[in-house]
């Protein structure tokens, strides 16, 4: 018998009732949005009251395009600088002399040994820098990151190899990502679209940013913060570096090379005002070791000029009166407000691995947007009424209970598109209009395994049962086998791609409760009320 419980019609009819009420806010203007989302009380959960909408793309709403590029030899650089250090570590632990010092190369250095008792002590060491780089999932690869030759005369040469380029390339940009993300995050932006593009190129598309000069300040800035003393007029000079500084006008100011504090022991940044003067400035606190050692430094050179240097300038360079043990610091530098806001943002969110070059960058106007939504919209209206006409002409009173399950459904990808935070695009569009074709499969499928039923001399309450059990099977198989290649070209694919796998996959989920549970329903009810003697159609 077709039986439908009461509970499970209230249940059906709940889900349609709260798809509407999720899909709602997207109708709704931006202000009526935050004024439904303030009035929420503060002991109710946010999520109780509906209030999200649907984000539209970078190709609807228009906004920035950036495409970043890591700068390889600056990686290589830091490479060989870090194989410098370790050489040089490996010789004081070993306690073995060189006359000549350690040679810096483009691409490595070269060390020369000529007592064999010390190279043979200090080879195995030496190979010990020459780690294998990392594999496909983290396995360990059959290339090393340093190459290591030993010359006859006792020259050792260790020079970095392509392979560990690559794998530093590699993590730098994971790394950059990261940075990145946190960065536009604190724009207040919504759903960025960070990603990696090629091998060493990074792609930002940010909906909504119509301002991609502050985009590019944010995204182009390094952001290496570090605490140094400024040098004394007696100090050696290889332990002086000439920095250009911002409270000077751009004049060079002698700083010394020995970092006593570094950014990446903060924990905390925000943009204030000074309460002397009334002029912004930013904020800082430490974790416990850079509190330690700034209390240290801060008590050692009491009256001294302490340099704030970022990304190779001095943007501050204050005296310190007193010690300061408490962790927390200001600096400032002849900030306007929003210079202030966005160097916080950068001191949270961290320094990045290397320097980014911008190769490409658009602004998308709102007016192509709104283009690609007209375009859209026609489409999406054509197939729906081609759709609906279809399932009406052909199956009559079971194709309008087809067409308004096809309705919830549509109501259903909106609504869960706006609780999960989505972002909708153009390829999303088409993902949808797809899925208005292939909801309606399900009931063909049902709806002529009827029939067939019905010819071969069944019963009408017979033929409706037999019909939905035995095509489900196959709606499942067909939907499985959808959802299995929408979840490839989630995983796999890249922007537009990703937006149409998401709303590819929303509607086979929100298919087979409303093409096969709902229609049953209505089915189910329609039956019971008119007590039909034979099919419709």
């Amino acid at each position: 018998m077709l039986r439908f419980s009461r509970m499970k019609t209230f249940g059906v009819l709940l889900i349609a009732v709260l798809g509407i009420l999720f899909a709602l806010p997207s109708l709704l203007s931006l202000d009526t949005r935050k004024s439904i989302e303030q009035s929420i009380p503060g002991f109710l959960p946010r999520w109780i009251i509906p209030h999200q909408a649907i984000v539209l793309g970078l190709d609807l709403q228009g906004g920035s395009h950036v495409l970043l590029e890591v700068d390889t030899q600056s990686v290589l650089r830091g490479q060989v600088n870090t194989l410098r250090d370790d050489v040089r570590r490996l010789l004081r632990e070993e306690r073995i002399a060189l006359a000549g010092g350690i040679g810096v190369q483009p691409r490595g250095v070269t060390v020369r040994v000529a007592d064999q008792a010390e190279r043979t002590r200090l080879l195995p060491r030496l190979r010990e820098l020459a780690a294998p780089v990392g594999g496909l999932f983290g396995q360990t690869g059959s290339q090393n990151a340093v190459e290591i030759n030993e010359q006859p005369d006792g020259l050792i040469s260790l020079a970095v190899t392509d392979a560990g380029v690559n794998e530093r390339v590699r993590k730098a940009i994971d790394q950059a990502i990261e940075v990145l993300r946190r960065r536009v995050d604190a724009l207040g932006t919504t759903e960025p679209n960070i990603q990696r593009q090629g091998v060493d190129r990074i792609l930002v598309q940010v909906p909504g940013l119509q301002d991609p000069r502050r985009l590019k300040e944010i995204l182009g800035t390094t952001a290496q913060l570090e605490f140094r003393l400024v040098a004394d007029p007696g100090a050696p000079p290889g332990d002086v570096e000439q920095l250009p500084s911002q409270e000077d006008g751009g004049a060079s100011m002698p700083v010394e090379k020995r970092v006593l504090v570094q950014g990446e022991d903060l924990i905390d940044a925000q943009p204030g005002f000074d309460q002397r003067t009334g002029e912004p400035i930013v904020n800082f606190k430490f974790n416990i070791r850079g509190a330690q050692r700034f209390g240290q430094v801060t008590t050692e050179n009491v009256g001294r000029p302490f340099a704030i240097v970022l990304d190779k300038k001095v943007i501050s360079a204050p005296r310190i009166l007193q010690p300061i043990t408490g962790g927390q610091g200001q600096i400032s530098g002849r900030f306007t407000v929003e210079a202030a806001n966005n160097l916080a943002i950068l001191l949270r969110a961290g320094a990045l691995p290397a320097p980014l070059t911008i190769v490409e960058e658009r602004t998308v106007g709102p007016g192509l947007g709104q283009d690609s939504i007209d375009a859209g919209k026609k489409a999406s209206y054509v197939a729906t009424v081609l759709v609906v006409g279809f399932m009406f002409v052909t199956y009559g009173l079971f194709g309008l209970f087809a067409n308004i399950a096809l309705a919830v459904h549509v109501i259903l990808i909106f609504a869960l598109m706006a609780m999960v935070g989505s972002t909708l695009t153009l390829p999303g569009i088409a993902g949808i209009v797809l899925t208005i074709g292939t909801a309606v499969d399900s009931n063909v499928l049902i709806y002529e395994r009827i029939r067939e039923e019905a010819r071969a001399g069944r019963s009408m309450i017979s033929a409706l049962e037999a019909g939905f059990q035995r095509a489900f099977a196959t709606i499942i198989d067909s939907n499985v086998t959808m959802f299995i290649a929408a979840a490839i070209l989630f995983f796999l694919g890249s922007g537009p791609v990703k937006g149409f796998a998401v709303t590819l996959i929303l509607g086979i989920v929100t298919t087979v409760v409303t093409a096969v549970t709902m229609t049953r329903m209505m089915i189910a009810l329609w039956y019971r009320s008119a007590k039909p003697t034979k099919l419709p159609f």
